[in-house]
C-alpha cells in the first residue's frame, strides 16, 4: 500500500511548508485549511502532524461510489461521480478530508508526495507498506 508517512514526528517544526504547498497544488490558493495534511499541537505544545492513513472510512461513507481504492491501496476521488454532500467528510476520523467552500466536490491525500518535497526538515515520505 502507498501512502503518506510521517517519518520524523519529533522533527517537525511546524513550518507548515507541507500543508501550503499541499493546498496551493490541489486548491490553487495558500489555504492550510483545506491541506489534504494538517498539524496540529500536542498537549505539550509540539506539533502533531496528520495524514491520511488510507483507512478507507471515506469510501464506506460515500453514497455515489465516487471514492475507491486503486491499485496501490490509496483511496481516490473520482470527481465526477462525487456529488459534493460531504458524508466522507464527515466519516474521515481524523478530519482530512476536505470539502473547500469554493468546490464542487471533495478532495483527500492522494500519496502524491508534494508536501514531502515541501517538508525542509524531511519529515515526510512517501512508502510503500504491506
Amino acid at each position: 500500500m502507498k501512502k503518506l508517512v510521517v517519518a520524523k514526528k519529533d522533527q517537525c517544526m511546524a513550518c507548515l511548508q507541507c500543508q501550503i504547498a499541499c493546498s496551493t497544488a490541489f486548491h490553487k490558493k495558500d489555504d492550510i485549511t483545506v491541506s489534504y495534511l494538517q498539524i496540529s499541537a500536542k498537549k505539550d505544545g509540539s506539533p502533531k502532524v496528520l495524514a491520511c492513513p488510507q483507512c478507507g472510512k471515506c469510501a464506506e461513507a460515500c453514497e455515489a461510489g465516487a471514492i475507491t481504492q486503486n491499485a496501490k491501496g490509496v483511496y481516490m476521488v473520482d470527481k465526477k461521480k462525487c456529488t459534493g454532500c460531504g458524508k466522507c467528510v464527515e466519516a474521515c476520523p481524523f478530519g482530512l478530508m476536505v470539502k473547500a467552500e469554493d468546490s464542487e466536490v471533495a478532495g483527500k491525500c492522494s500519496a502524491c508526495g508534494i508536501c514531502a518535497k515541501a517538508c525542509p526538515m524531511d519529515v515526510l515520505e512517501i512508502r510503500e507498506e504491506d
